[in-house]
């Protein structure tokens, strides 16, 4: 949200001075290849297409090399009303990268009086990308997923991206970070046209459980700290995050399931 400022304080449509006002950078920073691997980072996120919208998702674990630095940190975060952005790679860059996105956003639609259409912000954030290429290149990627609900259209849009800003759009599920490959298997398995909004949030806990079962830097739900992923739906109603009383009750169920199949092994 938009800070408030004195009348003579106010920097008005130039975004330029408002990111001074509010302390965030443009440029990207930079650090040596014997800092790369002590540098925290977000693993894997998710999203898929349902008959309503879309879901996104992200699991929680951060690691820092071999070390798991974060249980709980959020990757899963609105950039407006109508679209959400996932984040894997570099967790400070990444971080700041959503808080300059979601700037840009605000400050567009009060300067224009009307929101950027969901295209443009696809656009936009693969220019922020493209910008932040010389930090990838030292060892701070970040490669967000992007998602949200076309109004114009009535349906919802999946977009990808890689380190050096090129954008792809998915038309059923897409996934980044360490666990991509194995949560993008159990998407592609489980996803079929028009899923409902408890179908397609089933699909995503269990395509990040089973990414943390292959894949050390992804976390799974975690039943005994009380630890869940962050999934949030985008639909004709806007951003809506699942609460953890949700998300636990879906957990245990797709542990049910998973011991049936294997005979009582979890």
């Amino acid at each position: 949200m938009l800070p408030s400022f004195t009348p003579g304080e106010d920097p008005g449509p130039d975004f330029g001075e408002l990111m001074k006002r509010v302390g965030l950078r443009s440029e990207p920073i930079t650090v040596g290849p014997s800092d790369a691997a002590a540098i925290t980072h977000g693993t894997t996120c998710l999203a898929i297409r349902y008959a309503d919208g879309v879901v996104i998702a992200g699991d929680r674990r951060a690691t820092s090399g071999n070390w798991i630095s974060h249980r709980t940190i959020e990757k899963v975060f609105p950039a407006d009303r109508y679209s959400a952005v996932a984040i894997a790679g570099a967790a400070g860059p990444a971080i700041e990268m959503v808080r300059l996105f979601q700037l840009q956003l605000e400050h567009y639609e009060k300067v224009e009086g009307n929101h950027l259409s969901l295209e443009g912000k696809a656009n936009q954030l693969s220019q922020m990308i493209r910008n932040h290429l010389p930090a990838a290149m030292s060892g701070m990627a970040v490669v967000p997923l992007f998602a949200g609900y076309d109004t114009k259209r009535g349906n919802g849009r999946l977009f990808q991206y890689d380190i050096t800003g090129g954008r792809y759009e998915e038309h059923d599920y897409a996934a980044t970070g360490s666990g991509s490959m194995h949560a993008s298997t159990v998407a592609k398995l489980g996803f079929r046209p028009a899923l409902s909004r408890e179908e397609a949030v089933d699909l995503v806990i269990e395509a990040l459980w089973q990414a943390a079962d292959e894949d050390s830097a992804t976390g799974g739900p975690d039943l005994i700290r009380k630890i869940f992923p962050v999934v949030a739906t985008v639909t004709a109603q806007g951003y809506q995050r699942l609460d953890d009383e949700e998300l636990e009750t879906r957990s245990r169920d797709l542990i049910g399931r998973i011991e049936s199949r294997r005979g009582g092994v979890s």
